[in-house]
Formats: structure tokens, C-alpha cells, sequence
């Protein structure tokens, strides 16, 4: 290895402290020591020689593997990872060799500089313990040419080496909650990182490296455990205090949240969590995250399987520096714990040592970090430590990472049993939409909420699902036999013979009560006194539409266009968007559609609108804002609304209207657009009451519109201040709350003002026990998943109206949603 490195700047520019760059990731050094530049040139210049190790799919960064093993890492200004390649183009390549002054990456500084908050370049090294760096330039630099940073390798010293050296010894009390889990490893790393020493932790007659965070871990230290360190060389006297003081900084676990109130209460051996959609299943566990990609044993080159994996890690390791970085930015702290943590364990000096060990002996780089991954995950499962176990899940996570990085998606998922129950950290909706409907019975998370879109999906298609179990979800095994009980929030995770009989015993009873309903589900839902309440259904396409009528549906209440926005690279054009309206349209029988227009930003993320990064999206450009902030894409889809026919049977809805112009500039301009297709007809316009302001001024609000509609997920979140995917408050986001019934209150008053209905398209439509409470408050349309609507309608044919009435007025009087289901379930525990 050369012993000291000399690096050329890679742009002409003033040189800065890394300290002093606007990017709290960079200057906090937890990418890596280094230097930053101002650009004044616009080639990027190879600052040594090297392989390129790294390539950013926007073309903003790259990694160069050094001749001596340093990872230079190489960041053009700042959150340039939202432009999406605008402005840069990559020379090389991964894997390509490069020369010390080779041009790498052409920018357009003019085009960055107006988009990025910063042009400023970061280098970093990003295993800067393993160098010292004797100087560092200043001043303005001429690129190709003057000198940057020296890099001067640390001299390795083993524990054998060091025996003669000076070493020292103490002792320290673990004071992080939850003992030396994967978070305060990382601290203790961090610390051991700082000097040259070589640091050492004794306990219970095993040793770890202090600068590994899975050794750490494996030592299996708890709470107030008394462990030795043992620091030698250089600094020793330094190092020990450093790793003491780290050892005894007292931190939070953070690993599992406490239980919420109302939450589902702890049943001694079964897990619990928030019913996100009711329903009952045996099954056996899938574990999502588990599963194994087949990955090739033998490499293609020692020289060649070390650079892919340099690549890899360096891929994930930007990945988890931008998740960090995110979360900074967001105040979300626990968060970027938990990224932090992940890097560290990226850069585990004992997992990367296995892997090269078998990359050494031949064998391929995924393969080897797996075997890496594998037996650490091992040692930390037998522990007896339950938040130790907790880990495993972590360090698979970051395996997934890698040999993502390292070979792509695998083409073929997880193979599934014939009643398969989803076990997962949590779901993406296009995760769930890719496997066969047929083989899944059942969904567990650890995270997620009951309003998220995973919950909306396995709801429209029938699975139970039960989310926000926390950790304990994870310790499923994979093929596991499970029971699955939606409905009162519980999985029992080791059935016995007569709890599987039983299980089986209900589900047929439930089976049989669901053809008795369906029997009668094509008639109308008229109350025991005579009113007739619409039951339609929330779709995302033309497929679901056909599944709806085929249930009883007597209209669509929802079409959620969004579904054809996600996951692609490009907006559907009109005449994708009409033909796929009109397919709904044509799969109803005549019946009627409410379509709402686009509604993204918050947790529906479409990467082509580029939508600015935003401290709380939920409060930002969502629904409607987001289509005036892009009036040619709320034009396209206005169009190819306005062409589908006959426009008598199509109700256009408008999601996140806040006041009375937003609506009235809305249809102004359907106006314009009908006007310009010379069309005789107008289709309804209604209005998504999801903000409290829609609810209170819904007087003013139907006067314009055609329908009210209420969105009971956004207008609980945002009544109630709780974010929906958030796991810990799952349980307490109730849209049974007194608040939120008032509002419901206040808009149907509004909108009776004005002989307006109104409806509701969330999830509380299909909540049993908040139908009869929406019929009292005047609710006219109930719109809910395909497969509950005979339920729904044979519940709609067993009230009253005249009694809901009474009833509802007086549950607006109580104090908590407990209060208001307790005495739901008193008047009717049918429900």
C-alpha cells in the first residue's frame, strides 16, 4: 500500500473546510473527513488515480477506489440528487479505470446553480480512519494541478503488535437503554474511529473491536452490564476515555414505541396491532425481507469482485447518507439514528473482513457479505437478547442493500405457499399488487398505519391485514403457521390443534354469512324505515370497477387516478387517462363514477413532478395545489375527463380544497376546457372534504359544488394532528373521535343548506361500527372496498334512520372515541 497519497483539486475554485459546507451530513463529518470546493470550472477531474468504484445513477457523485485503498468520494453540490441528472454528464463509467487529472463528469454550472441550494463539492474519503491527513489546501486552486489533500495511511496495529506498546485499561458501565444494541454500537464506534488506537471491549469472557458495530453487539452487553476496555498504541490514554464516556452516555432504545392508548390491548402469546383490514386467515409467514436471491458461489476475479463491492457499498452508502440527510432536515432524529446506525454497520471493519476473506478464497463479492451478514446474524440471534434479535433485521436490511446494488432486483420474488401471510418491516402498494391475489390469506407489518396505502389496498381486495405490530412482527419465521384475526388485532404466532379447528370452524361461518349477503347484495340498501342509502365502491381501475358491480355496487364513490400516475417515468398522456375513464365507465352498467382528480405529495410520491423537498409534505402541495402548481398536467387530465361519455354518468372530484375560490377557480376552468371541445353537457363537480376548513365552510363550498364528499383519513389526520403512517399512533387515529363527528356534522348541515348530499369514501365508510353513526349524521353514500359491500348493505337494511339520528346527535356530547364505540356497540352490537 503506498504510504501517502497525493490528491489534485478536481474542480478550479476556492477550497473550503468541510465543516463549513450547508449540508449537515458532509460538515458533520459523518460521511467521511475530506475537503470541499467552490466550482469555477465545469469538467470534474480525476483528483488520483483509481478505479471507478462508484457512479451515481443522476450523474452528481462518484466513488474512486485509490491505488492505496482510499474510497474517494467525490459529491457535486448540494441535494443535486433531486435534479435527476439535469445538468451533468458522466465521462466513465463504473469499473473504469481513470488517470489522475481524466476528466470524469461534465457539468452545467449555470443550470445546477439556478436549481441546487449550493454548488459547493464535497471530496471525502469516506475510510478516513484508516488515514491522517498531514495537509489539506487553501486558497484558490487550479484544477488538474494544484495539490488538494494528503493522504498519509495509518499504520495498522494489530492486538499482538501492540502488546508491547503502551496500553491502558478500565472499566465502564453500559448506561444506553436497551444495553449495546445497534445504535449505541454505533457511538462507541464513532469514538473508537477518532485516533489511532486500537480499542478493545471485554465482557463475559468474550472481546470485541470497538470499531465494530456487530462485534459490539455480539458481546451481548445489557443495561448497567460492567464491561473491561482496553485501549493500546498511540493515543491510548485518549481513546479509553473517549469509548468510556461513549459507553456510559445514557441514550434511549427507540426500538419499539410504547403501546398507544386505545391501542389493541397485549394478549399473553399472540401479537398485536391496528386492524387495518378486518378479516380472519390461517396461513403461513412469507417473509418479505428474508427472502434469498440466488447469487452466483464463484467470482469472476478476485481484482473484479473486490471493485464491484467497493461499488455496492459505496451505491448504499449514498443512499443511507441521503436518507440521513432527509431526515435532518425533516427534525425527524430518531430517524437518522437509525440511518446512522445502518452506515455503520456498512462500513463494519468484521463484516467487510469476512466478505473479503471469502473474496480471497474465489468466491463471489455477494455471496461472501452475505456469508459475512449471515453468521453475525446467527451469533446476535442467540443471544437470549430480544432487542439483540431485534438487529438481525437490520443487518439484513443492509445485506438486501448490497446485493441489490451489487446484481439488480431479483425477476422473481418470494415463493409463496398456497395461503401465504405477508410479513414485512412494512409495504410498498406495488410490493403487494405484484403478487398473485390467489396465494395471499394475509398481511402483518411492523409498521404502517390504518390509513396508509397499503391498508387501502388489501381492504379494497379483501386481505386482512394487521399493521404497526412493531419488532415482534419481525421475529416470525419464515413458513410459519400463523392465524390471523383482523378483526380484534391479534395473530396468534403458534396455533395449537384446537385453535386451528377453531379458526377454521369461523371462517366458514364467515364464508357461509358472506354468500347469504351476497344472495341480496344487487338490491338497494333501504333502512327498516324506508330511506335508501347508495353503497358504491373505491377503485383504482377498470378491473376493480367490473369486481364492484359484480358485489352489489350501485355506483363508483372513488376512482383514485393516482394509481395511473405511480411508479413510471412519465405522466399518461390524455389519451391513456380518457381510455382508462372510459373503461371504468363502460365496466358499470350504467351506473355513475366519482373520478378524483390527481392527488400526490405527502406520503404518494411521483418522482417525474419533481415537487420540492418539504419539512412536513403532508401539509404541503397535495391534491389540488399540486395541480394548479402544474396547470398543463390538471389540464390533460380535465380533458380527458371531459372526452369520456355519456359526461350525464361522470362526477368529477376535487381532493384537498381548502376554501370556496380554489373551488370556484376549478371549475372556471372546466368551463373554459368544455368550451374549447364545444361540449353540450357538464359532468358534477364535487368537493373532497379532507381540511377542517372544508368541513366548516361547506355552506359556502355547496354552493358551487354538485356533492360533498368526505375523505375520513386526511380529515382524521388532520383534525387530530396524527400522521397516518405513523406506526406509533396508529391506534389513536380513530375516525370515531367526537371532533371529527362534529365536523361530519357541521358539513352535512352545510351542504343541506343547498340540497346538496353528501358522501364519505374513506375508510370509516367501512367501518362497521361507524355506518349507523354516518346515517345518523345524514350521510347519503357510503363508499367502500368491493367485497364489503353486501356487508355494508345488509347492515345499511337492519337500521333505522330515524333512531341513528337521535343517537348520533347525542354521541356528539362524548369525550373520547372509546366512549363513542362503547356506547355504539350498547345501541347496536350488530354493527
Amino acid at each position: 500500500m503506498t504510504a501517502t497519497l497525493e490528491l489534485l483539486a478536481p474542480f478550479t475554485g476556492p477550497a473550503i473546510a468541510l465543516d463549513r459546507v450547508p449540508d449537515p451530513v458532509f460538515a458533520s463529518l459523518m460521511m467521511g473527513d475530506g475537503l470541499a470546493i467552490e466550482p469555477l470550472s465545469s469538467t470534474l477531474l480525476a483528483p488520483c488515480s483509481g478505479a471507478v468504484a462508484q457512479l451515481a445513477r443522476t450523474g452528481h457523485a462518484l466513488t474512486l477506489l485509490a491505488e492505496n485503498g482510499a474510497e474517494v468520494l467525490i459529491h457535486i453540490g448540494i441535494d443535486t440528487v433531486k435534479l435527476e441528472g439535469r445538468g451533468f454528464r458522466p465521462l466513465v463509467a463504473v469499473c473504469d479505470s481513470v488517470q489522475a487529472g481524466q476528466p470524469l463528469i461534465e457539468v452545467d454550472l449555470d443550470a445546477v446553480a439556478r436549481q441546487a441550494p449550493s454548488l459547493q463539492t464535497m471530496v471525502v474519503i469516506a475510510n478516513s480512519d484508516q488515514f491522517s491527513f498531514p495537509r489539506r489546501a487553501e486558497g484558490l486552486l487550479e484544477a488538474g494541478r494544484s495539490r488538494f489533500l494528503t493522504l498519509a495511511a495509518r499504520e495498522a496495529v494489530s492486538p499482538r503488535e501492540s502488546a508491547g506498546g503502551p496500553e491502558c485499561r478500565g472499566e465502564a458501565t453500559v448506561r444506553h437503554e436497551g444495553g449495546l444494541h445497534a445504535r449505541p454500537s454505533a457511538l462507541v464506534q464513532q469514538a473508537a474511529k477518532q485516533g489511532a488506537a486500537e480499542v478493545f471491549i471485554e465482557f463475559s469472557g468474550k472481546r470485541a473491536n470497538a470499531r465494530s458495530v456487530v462485534a459490539l453487539m455480539g458481546l451481548g452487553a445489557g443495561e448497567n452490564d460492567r464491561v473491561a476496555v482496553i485501549a493500546s498504541g498511540a493515543g491510548a490514554d485518549a481513546a479509553l476515555a473517549a469509548v468510556t464516556a461513549a459507553l456510559e452516555t445514557r441514550s434511549s432504545a427507540g426500538h419499539a414505541a410504547e403501546p398507544a392508548a386505545g391501542a389493541t390491548p397485549q394478549v399473553a402469546g399472540y401479537l398485536a396491532g391496528v386492524a387495518a383490514a378486518p378479516g380472519l386467515a390461517i396461513g403461513q409467514a412469507v417473509r418479505l425481507d428474508a427472502f434469498d436471491m440466488p447469487l452466483p458461489e464463484q467470482g469472476a476475479g478476485i481484482a473484479a469482485e473486490r471493485v464491484a463491492l467497493a461499488a455496492a457499498l459505496g451505491k448504499v452508502r449514498d443512499q443511507i447518507s441521503s436518507g440521513i440527510d432527509s431526515a435532518l432536515r425533516r427534525g425527524a432524529t430518531a430517524e437518522s439514528d437509525i440511518f446512522a446506525a445502518h452506515l455503520a454497520l456498512l462500513d463494519d471493519p468484521e463484516l467487510l473482513a469476512a466478505a473479503e476473506n471469502d473474496i480471497a478464497a474465489g468466491c463471489g463479492a455477494g455471496f461472501g457479505f452475505r456469508r459475512a451478514v449471515r453468521a453475525q446474524c446467527a451469533i446476535l440471534a442467540g443471544l437470549g437478547n430480544q432487542l439483540l434479535a431485534e438487529r438481525v433485521a437490520d443487518l439484513k436490511d443492509i445485506e438486501r442493500q448490497v446485493l441489490v446494488a451489487l446484481y439488480g432486483e431479483p425477476e422473481q420474488g418470494p415463493e409463496l405457499f398456497d395461503a401465504s401471510i405477508l410479513v414485512a418491516e412494512d409495504l410498498a402498494p406495488s410490493a403487494l399488487t405484484r403478487l398473485p391475489r390467489g396465494k395471499v390469506a394475509g398481511i402483518i407489518t411492523a409498521a404502517g398505519g390504518a390509513s396508509g396505502h397499503v391498508a387501502i389496498l388489501a381492504r379494497s381486495l379483501g386481505i386482512p391485514a394487521l399493521v404497526a405490530c412493531g419488532p415482534s412482527a419481525l421475529a416470525l419465521g419464515q413458513g410459519q403457521t400463523l392465524v390471523l384475526d383482523a378483526r380484534a388485532g391479534l395473530a396468534h404466532p403458534r396455533p395449537g390443534a384446537a385453535d386451528l379447528a377453531a379458526a377454521r370452524a369461523e371462517i366458514e361461518k364467515l364464508e357461509a354469512r358472506r354468500r347469504m349477503m351476497q344472495a341480496s347484495a344487487n338490491a338497494p340498501a333501504i333502512t327498516v324505515d324506508g330511506v335508501a342509502i347508495e353503497v358504491a365502491v373505491n377503485i383504482a381501475n377498470a378491473d376493480d370497477a367490473r369486481e364492484g358491480v359484480a358485489h352489489g355496487a350501485d355506483a363508483v364513490g372513488l376512482l383514485r387516478t393516482e394509481f395511473l400516475f405511480i411508479d413510471r417515468r412519465d405522466a399518461p398522456n390524455q389519451a391513456e387517462q380518457t381510455a382508462a375513464y372510459q373503461a371504468v365507465l363502460d365496466a358499470l352498467d350504467g351506473r355513475n363514477a366519482i373520478i378524483r382528480t390527481l392527488d400526490v405529495g405527502g406520503d404518494k410520491d411521483v418522482p417525474y413532478l419533481q415537487l420540492p423537498p418539504e419539512p412536513n409534505p403532508a401539509l404541503g402541495l397535495r391534491g389540488i395545489r399540486t395541480g394548479f402548481a402544474y396547470p398543463d398536467m390538471l389540464d390533460t387530465q380535465l380533458r380527458a375527463l371531459l372526452a369520456v361519455k355519456p359526461l350525464s354518468r361522470l362526477r368529477i372530484l376535487v381532493p384537498m380544497i381548502a376554501d370556496v375560490g380554489e373551488l370556484i377557480r376549478l371549475r372556471e376552468r372546466i368551463e373554459q376546457l368544455a368550451g374549447e371541445m364545444n361540449l353540450s353537457e357538464r359532468p358534477q363537480l364535487g368537493v373532497m372534504v379532507e381540511v377542517p376548513s372544508a368541513a366548516l365552510l361547506a355552506d359556502q363550498l355547496a354552493k358551487h359544488a354538485d356533492f360533498l364528499s368526505i375523505g375520513s383519513n386526511d380529515l382524521t389526520q388532520y383534525t387530530l394532528a396524527m400522521d397516518r403512517c405513523n406506526a406509533t399512533l396508529a391506534a389513536r387515529i380513530d375516525s370515531l373521535h367526537p371532533g371529527l363527528l362534529r365536523l361530519i356534522a357541521i358539513a352535512v348541515d352545510g351542504a343541506k343548506q343547498h340540497g346538496k348530499w353528501v358522501g364519505v369514501c374513506g375508510a370509516m365508510a367501512s367501518d362497521p361500527q361507524a355506518v349507523p353513526v354516518l346515517i345518523g349524521l345524514g350521510v347519503a353514500e357510503l363508499s367502500v372496498s368491493p367485497r364489503l359491500v353486501p356487508e355494508v348493505k345488509s347492515l345499511v337494511r337492519g337500521l333505522s334512520r330515524r333512531h341513528c339520528e337521535e343517537e348520533a346527535r347525542r354521541l356528539l356530547t362524548l369525550a373520547s372515541p372509546q366512549a363513542v364505540r362503547g356506547r355504539v356497540t350498547e345501541l347496536w352490537p350488530g354493527a
